[in-house]
């Protein structure tokens, strides 16, 4: 271990604060974030700390650690650090990410289990200088910085392919334009050649000449998942498993295992499009790695239309589909087989949607390389954190410490 690392305690270097009661209903709306232990939870115009700060889930989501640059309100259901004692407020907050794991154990044995301050600030940890603190801070920060960036730039892409998904095939933008003899907009002329310039009606609804109105069922394979508490973990190249949970953070941290007897047809790898049917209702294209298909989601697949033309139809009724969901008189609002049958989708001619695949296609494949390479750097960063915050790798020769694999921040 490098000399410049000391032992102390939690206590002396960053001791922890109880977070504070508000309620949505007493909070007037704002810009500032209030900070449950699940992450923001809204905005309110009331700042009860300055930035930066940390904070820490102590109640309902245990261990979760979030960094905040802005003013804030740390809910009762954390704990929060803003004196940071002279130390890198960037470092501390990876301290804890490191402590993460050991957080769950602490006080958790009551029904409403509650992580303990008392029990972290008498822990003895290891620490460092303030120059060191800093590289440690600027490495890190770098790989979060890059997944910031390619998140950013998928939201522009994804809102780019959105609105020209929804121009020609839920408004019909080109064909209203051939239709009073213009030029589509934005668009070459051999593809809009392809464009018909009138419409017919079909099952009530006014759509392109020589398209087909289809049910979504009927263009895509819906394949439910498996009950997996029947394929245990055999300890042996086990699956985690991919739940409603999953998909929304788009990894597998924390998940279960399964046994790899759920076969390939129930196995998720990258790139596959799932769909939660029950509970809280989202569509996202996987790249959270190889994983079993929990039951409540689907698998979507087709062998007839490209994988953007199903997954951009499935976000286009997911809205509806939520409504639906919401109106069930259950504790867990779902969606039935019918409901898939009754979404329609425009489907054109095949010379005209292979047109569009040139133009959709790379961006919907440059979103889901962005995710594959924040996914790699974000393992690659918790690789290195244990090591950079225990003073096994020295920061002081970080070039000659690290060979950096393609991707990472230099």
């Amino acid at each position: 271990m490098n000399s410049k690392w000391f032992k102390t305690t939690i206590s002396d270097q960053a001791p922890l604060q109880r977070g504070f009661d508000i309620t949505q209903k007493t909070a007037n709306p704002g810009d500032v974030p209030v900070i449950s232990s699940g992450g923001i939870s809204y905005y309110t115009d009331n700042p009860i700390l300055s930035g930066p700060g940390v904070v820490i889930g102590r109640k309902g989501t245990l261990g979760t650690v979030f960094y905040v640059a802005s003013n804030y309100w740390p809910s009762d259901t954390t704990l929060w650090i803003t004196d940071f004692k002279g130390n890198n407020p960037k470092f501390v907050y990876y301290f804890y990410k490191t402590l993460s794991v050991m957080m769950l154990n602490l006080d958790v044995g009551s029904a409403n289990p509650t992580l303990n301050r008392n029990h972290l600030h008498s822990r003895e940890i290891l620490w460092t200088d303030r120059q060191s603190q800093d590289r440690i801070a600027e490495i890190l920060s770098s790989f979060d910085e890059k997944i910031e960036l390619n998140r950013q730039m998928n939201r522009t892409l994804e809102q780019m392919a959105r609105a020209l998904f929804k121009s020609w095939f839920i408004d019909f933008d080109p064909v209203h334009a051939k239709q009073r003899g213009e030029q589509p907009a934005g668009m070459d002329a051999e593809t809009a050649a392809f464009f018909p310039d009138r419409f017919e009606e079909l099952e009530g609804k006014e759509v392109p000449d020589g398209w087909k109105v289809k049910a979504l069922d009927s263009v895509a394979d819906f394949l439910n998942g498996l009950a997996l508490q029947k394929y245990p973990p055999t300890g042996e190249d086990d699956l985690p498993i991919i739940k409603i949970a999953q998909l929304r953070k788009g990894n597998t941290e924390g998940s279960g295992l399964a046994g790899r007897n759920v076969g390939s047809k129930y196995t998720v790898q990258d790139g596959d499009i799932l769909f939660s049917w029950s509970g809280s209702l989202e569509v996202a294209r996987w790249s959270g790695g190889e994983g079993a298909l929990n039951q409540h989601l689907f698998k979507v697949t087709s062998s007839t239309q490209p994988a953007w033309f199903v997954y951009y139809w499935l976000l286009e009724h997911l809205p509806h589909f939520r409504e639906i969901a919401a109106n069930k008189a259950t504790t867990m609002g779902h969606i039935q087989r019918g409901h898939l049958t009754g979404a329609k989708v425009y489907v054109p001619e095949k010379n005209l949607l292979d047109a569009l695949g040139r133009q959709m296609q790379p961006v919907f494949e440059q979103i889901f390389q962005n995710d594959l390479e924040a996914r790699r750097l974000a393992e690659l960063r918790d690789s290195l954190l244990p090591r950079l915050l225990s003073g096994e790798l020295d920061v002081s020769d970080w070039e000659n410490a690290v060979e950096a694999p393609e991707g990472a921040p230099a």
